[in-house]
C-alpha cells in the first residue's frame, strides 16, 4: 500500500512539475531573448543561456522609451486602486458578514451579480460619466473607476465568516462602535485575506491594458503596458528590447507575489471554507 501510493505521489508530483515547466517556458524564452542582440532572437534550435549575455538591452530600453514615467504612472495606479479596494471592499465585507439588516443577503447577491457583465458592456457609460465630470483622460478618473471590487467584497465576506462571531459580540459588550470591531479585531485577523486580494488587484491593475488605453490620450499619462505597446508598434523588429521591456514589466508582480505567497496561499484556502 505504500508502494503505491508512493508511486502515485511521484507521478502526481512528475505531472505538476511537467505542466509547469511547460507553462514556464515562454517566460524563460523572453528572459532569454532579452539578453541576446537582435540577430540571435529568433536563432534556431533556440540558445536558451546567451554565451554573452547582452545586458545593454536593459540599459537602451531605458533610453529608447520613457519607462520611468511609465513605471511611475503605473505603480502610482496600482497602489491608489489596491489601497481603495482594500478599503472599500473591507468594510463592505464587513457589513455583509458581521452585521445584520434589511435584506442583507439579498442585497449581496445583487452586488454580486456585477460580476457577470463584462467591462465591454460597461465601458462607454463610464466613459460618458468621467467626460460629465471632466476626469477624462486622468489617472483619478482611472483609480476611481476600480476603486470598487465585488470579487474582493465576495472573498473577503467568505473569510470574515470563518472568524468567531463571539469575538465581535464580546467587543460590543466591551463598548466597542462597529467601526472599532471592524479596525481592531476583524482587520488584525484578517491579514491573509486582506494580502491575497492585494495580490489579485496590484496585479490586475498593474496588468489592465483596455481601461488605460480608453481613458487616457496623452503619452505622459500612459501607463507601463500600453507604453510598451506603442513601443511595439514603432519598432516591430526590435524584438530583444520589447523582451527586456516586457521583463521590467513583469518583474514587480513576481516581487510583490514572492513577498506576499505565505499570505496569499493561506488566504485563499481560507476564504473557501464556508459560503
Amino acid at each position: 500500500m505504500k508502494m503505491k501510493t508512493m508511486i502515485r505521489k511521484t507521478v502526481l508530483y512528475g505531472i505538476i512539475g511537467l505542466s509547469s515547466l511547460i507553462m514556464l517556458l515562454p517566460f524563460f524564452w523572453m528572459l532569454s531573448a532579452s539578453l541576446k542582440p537582435e540577430t540571435a532572437v529568433f536563432q534556431f534550435p533556440i540558445q536558451w543561456i546567451p554565451e554573452k549575455p547582452l545586458w545593454s538591452n536593459y540599459v537602451n530600453i531605458w533610453k529608447k522609451i520613457p519607462l520611468a514615467r511609465y513605471y511611475l504612472n503605473t505603480v502610482k495606479i496600482a497602489f491608489c486602486v489596491t489601497f481603495l479596494q482594500l478599503l472599500t471592499c473591507s468594510l463592505a465585507a464587513y457589513a455583509f458578514a458581521k452585521i445584520n439588516f434589511p435584506e442583507r443577503d439579498k442585497l449581496f447577491l445583487v452586488y454580486l451579480g456585477t460580476m457577470m457583465v463584462p467591462f465591454q458592456v460597461v465601458m462607454i457609460p463610464q466613459f460618458i460619466l468621467l467626460k460629465q465630470f471632466h476626469l477624462t483622460n486622468t489617472h483619478t478618473g482611472l483609480i476611481l473607476l476600480q476603486a470598487f471590487s465585488p470579487f474582493g467584497v465576495f472573498m473577503l465576506r467568505q473569510y470574515y465568516l470563518n472568524i468567531p462571531t463571539e469575538l465581535s459580540e464580546a467587543a460590543r459588550i466591551d463598548g466597542l462602535s462597529e467601526f472599532g470591531i471592524y479596525s481592531r479585531v476583524i482587520l488584525p485577523l484578517s491579514r491573509p485575506a486582506l494580502a491575497s486580494l492585494a495580490i489579485f488587484t496590484a496585479s490586475a491593475s498593474w496588468n489592465d491594458f483596455l481601461a488605460p488605453l480608453i481613458f487616457l490620450n496623452d503619452s505622459a499619462k500612459k501607463t507601463l503596458q500600453i507604453g510598451i505597446r506603442s513601443f511595439m508598434a514603432e519598432s516591430a523588429t526590435d524584438y530583444a528590447s520589447i523582451m527586456a521591456a516586457s521583463v521590467c514589466g513583469l518583474l514587480p508582480v513576481v516581487i510583490v507575489f514572492i513577498l506576499l505567497q505565505k499570505y496569499f496561499v493561506e488566504g485563499v484556502a481560507s476564504s473557501g471554507l464556508k459560503g
